[in-house]
C-alpha cells in the first residue's frame, strides 16, 4: 500500500447535542457524487440511530462504537475500525464523530500512532470542533472536556449562532478567543453549514511530535456523561448491553427491515413530554418513536428538538427506543415522569 494514496481521518468533536451529525451530514451533497466517505460513529448509550444513516444519505458506510468514549477507553476499538475501513472500502475519507466527551488531543496522538503503524496509508487531517453558540454559556463553565475540544483543533465552526442575539455571539466570540485565539472561527449557514474545502484538505499540523502532558490516556473524563434507554415494545426487542467490544458496521446496500407491531405513541404525548425536560440535567434525547404517520427519529438537545421520518421503519417491533444522556448521578431521576407519560420503560 506504499504507493497507494493516503485516506485523510477528519474528526469532528464537540459537546453533546452541537450539531456534528447535521453539519457532516449536510457536507456529503456537496462533495463529488463518485467520492467514497465512510461515518466512524462514537456516540454513548446502546441505541444505533446513526446506523440509518447509511440508508438515508451519501454516505458509503457507517461503522458505530456505541457506549464509551474512543479517546479513552475504546482506542483499541477505534484503531481496529479504522483498519477494517480501509481494508474493506478504500474511501476518499473517513470521518469520524466523537462522542460528547472526548478528548481531542489524546485520540489525535492515537491516529497519529496508527499513521506509523500504515506508514502513512491512513493519515490525520484535521480536527473539527463545533460549538453550540445557544448553549455555549451553559456547558462552557462547568465542563472541562468543551474547554479542551476548542484548544485543540483546526477548525472551530459555530453552530446555532442564528437563535442568539448579537451581543450574545460576541460573548461567545470572545469566550472561544480567550480559549483559543489563533484558530480559525466560521459560523455554520444553516442547513447549508460549511463548504467542506474550508476543512477537507487542512493536513493538520498538530500534535505532530510527542508530548507526555497530552498522551496520557485518562478515562475518567467519561464519567461526565451517564446515559438511560426508554423503551416500550416487547421484550425481544430490548436493547442488548454494549461492553468495550461492541463494535457495529452498516452498509447501506445492505440493510433489511420487516414490518412490526404495536400501538403507535400520540405525537401530542410526546411533544408535551419533550417540553418538560430540564436541560439543565437532560442534555440530550435521541432514538426512534413509532407515530401515527410512521416511525421517527427524534432528536432532542437542550430544550430544542425534531422529529424527521425513518424511511424503512424500526425492524425490530419497538414502539419507543430512546437513549436520553445527561448529569451523571440526576439522568435516571430527570427522565423517569417522562418515560411515565409515555408508558415506557427505563432500561
Amino acid at each position: 500500500m506504499a504507493n497507494t494514496k493516503p485516506i485523510p481521518i477528519t474528526v469532528f468533536t464537540g459537546f453533546l447535542g452541537a450539531g456534528k451529525t447535521s453539519i457532516i451530514l449536510s457536507l456529503l451533497p456537496q462533495l463529488p457524487k463518485d467520492y467514497k466517505v465512510v461515518l466512524l460513529k462514537n456516540e454513548f448509550g446502546d441505541v444505533e440511530v446513526d446506523s440509518q444513516l447509511a440508508k438515508q444519505s451519501s454516505l458509503t458506510a457507517v461503522s458505530e462504537i456505541l457506549n464509551g468514549c474512543m479517546c479513552c477507553v475504546l482506542v483499541g476499538q477505534m484503531k481496529t475500525a479504522l483498519l477494517e475501513i480501509r481494508d474493506n472500502f478504500r474511501p476518499d475519507r473517513i470521518v469520524i464523530e466523537c462522542s460528547g466527551s472526548a478528548f481531542p488531543a489524546t485520540l489525535a496522538f492515537q491516529i497519529r500512532e496508527l499513521e506509523r503503524e500504515t506508514n502513512r496509508d491512513l493519515k490525520l487531517d484535521a480536527i473539527v470542533t463545533v460549538i453550540d453558540a445557544e448553549n455555549f454559556t451553559g456547558y462552557e463553565d462547568s465542563s472541562p472536556t468543551s474547554k479542551m475540544q476548542a484548544s485543540y483543533t483546526d477548525v472551530i465552526l459555530i453552530n446555532k449562532w442564528e437563535h442568539i442575539s448579537d451581543r450574545q455571539l460576541d460573548i461567545v466570540i470572545d469566550h472561544l478567543n480567550t480559549l483559543n485565539d489563533t484558530t480559525l472561527k466560521i459560523r455554520c449557514q444553516g442547513r447549508a453549514s460549511v463548504d467542506p474545502n474550508i476543512i477537507f484538505g487542512l493536513d493538520t499540523k498538530l500534535f505532530s511530535e510527542s508530548d507526555p502532558n497530552l498522551t496520557a490516556i485518562d478515562g475518567t473524563h467519561n464519567d461526565e456523561v451517564e446515559t438511560v434507554t426508554i423503551f416500550k415494545g416487547p421484550s425481544s426487542a430490548k436493547p442488548h448491553i454494549h461492553d468495550e467490544h461492541c463494535h457495529h458496521t452498516h452498509m447501506s446496500q445492505e440493510s433489511e427491515t420487516t414490518k412490526h407491531d404495536g400501538e403507535p405513541a400520540e405525537e401530542a404525548i410526546l411533544v408535551a413530554a419533550l417540553s418538560g425536560l430540564s436541560k439543565e440535567t437532560v442534555w440530550r434525547v435521541k432514538g426512534f418513536v413509532k407515530l401515527q404517520d410512521g416511525v421517527k427519529i427524534l432528536n432532542w438537545a437542550f430544550g430544542r428538538f425534531e422529529l424527521s421520518s425513518l424511511e424503512e421503519g424500526i425492524s425490530d417491533g419497538a414502539v419507543i427506543k430512546l437513549t436520553a444522556m445527561g448529569e451523571r448521578g440526576e439522568i435516571k431521576r430527570a427522565v423517569r415522569k417522562f418515560a411515565a407519560a409515555l408508558d415506557a420503560e427505563l432500561v
